[in-house]
């Protein structure tokens, strides 16, 4: 009798791998996001939010604006 061999996709990983490699890269997902923003990267994007409130920016007429929404 022939050893069954698993089917294989056109990839050539049979679905007990790809599922396998999946459970992994879940599991890495879910560590990274639990890690949350850095604190150095937060205060960062608070001070460009700030910056941006407060300093003018260019519409697409060449206004100055106080904040440009992306609307125009």
């Amino acid at each position: 009798m022939k050893d069954a061999k698993p089917p294989t996709n056109k990839g050539g990983l049979n679905a007990e791998i790809q599922s396998r490699i999946g459970h992994q890269l879940r599991a890495m997902y879910d560590d990274v996001v639990r890690q949350g923003v850095p604190d150095r990267f937060a205060e960062l994007i608070r001070k460009l939010d700030a910056s941006e409130s407060t300093s003018p920016q260019v519409n697409n007429a060449g206004d100055f604006s106080a904040k440009n929404d992306g609307r125009d």
